[in-house]
């Protein structure tokens, strides 16, 4: 039994066997469409999400499956005291897959110790969000057609963004990928991510956004995440640091894709969403795709190659 709670729990075949399933589903969603019939999947959400929840439901209902689950803390035992380890003993009765989001850092990975089903980690704390990932490499194969020599920007949030976390994590395993990483001082990477993950790797941490703009492949924007201050004075004078206008993108390469994991507040201007280099809601729509393919993989239901 496999669980999915880093990117780096896949190894480079087995992403790329992942995402050439993806891109067969995203051609031919029709052939897949029963391939989950008779299984179940449960999302477990102590937290608030719309996009990753409904992603995984609508990945499990296009495969024929169907879904139970909870989607907040309030709405499940944990309210009551019950701990991760016994809600997953539990769902393990009712479910054969599930996907769990926490606001606790490791949170699935107790999870899969006490586990009978695979488990996804759908996001915990500012630690992992692995399935983004996925997304984010997906989006990025898919509207350039490599993973590899390329510029990569990441701005807003880098300390508190598990998005960016995961993303600089996978990107690190391909050739000739180079980060820029643009923050105030305050939300720069965690210390581990500059000093192991990127250590050996070209970098640099700038704080100017419009400086940069002209050399990047991929503008990953993110936004300031008021959950995870403490003081919201704090919140309040770094949250319109950086935002994306359409006088930007005029400094920015023709062909120069923005990506963001979304929800977006202000930091990407509306009128940035009718750019043909504006990609943020495509990646919506690869997840799904992507969230098909791995719920295949971890339920043993996956070709063998594509």
């Amino acid at each position: 039994m496999r669980h999915l709670l880093n990117p780096l729990d896949l190894s480079m075949d087995e992403l790329d066997n992942i995402l050439n399933l993806a891109n067969d589903i995203k051609e031919n969603p029709t052939k897949y469409a029963h391939k989950c019939d008779g299984k179940r999947l449960a999302t477990l959400f102590y937290e608030p999400s719309t996009r990753t929840r409904l992603s995984f439901e609508s990945a499990m209902l296009n495969l024929g499956g169907t879904v139970i689950g909870f989607s907040s803390a309030e709405n499940s035992s944990a309210s009551k005291g019950e701990s991760v380890a016994d809600t997953i003993r539990v769902v393990s009765c009712y479910a054969d897959i599930c996907a769990m989001r926490h606001p606790k850092e490791g949170a699935p990975k107790v999870a899969s110790m006490f586990s009978g089903i695979p488990v996804i980690n759908a996001g915990d704390g500012g630690h992992q969000h692995p399935t983004q990932t996925l997304t984010d490499l997906f989006t990025i194969r898919t509207l350039k057609g490599h993973t590899d020599n390329m510029t990569i920007g990441l701005c807003g949030d880098l300390k508190f963004g598990r998005t960016v976390h995961s993303l600089i994590e996978s990107l690190v395993r391909y050739e000739n990928v180079k980060f820029v990483l643009i923050s105030p001082p305050e939300l720069r990477v965690p210390s581990y991510i500059r000093d192991e993950v990127l250590k050996g790797f070209e970098f640099k941490e700038v704080t100017n956004l419009d400086d940069v703009l002209p050399e990047l492949d991929i503008l990953y924007m993110t936004r300031v995440q008021k959950e995870r201050f403490f003081n919201e004075e704090d919140y309040i004078r770094m949250k319109d640091c950086y935002i994306l206008t359409k006088e930007k993108m005029d400094l920015a390469k023709d062909d120069m894709l923005v990506l963001h994991p979304l929800p977006r507040v202000n930091e990407i201007s509306v009128e940035v969403d009718n750019d043909p280099r504006a990609a943020y809601f495509k990646q919506v729509q690869f997840g799904v795709y992507v969230r098909m393919a791995l719920i295949l993989t971890l339920l043993g239901l996956a070709p063998e190659k594509i």
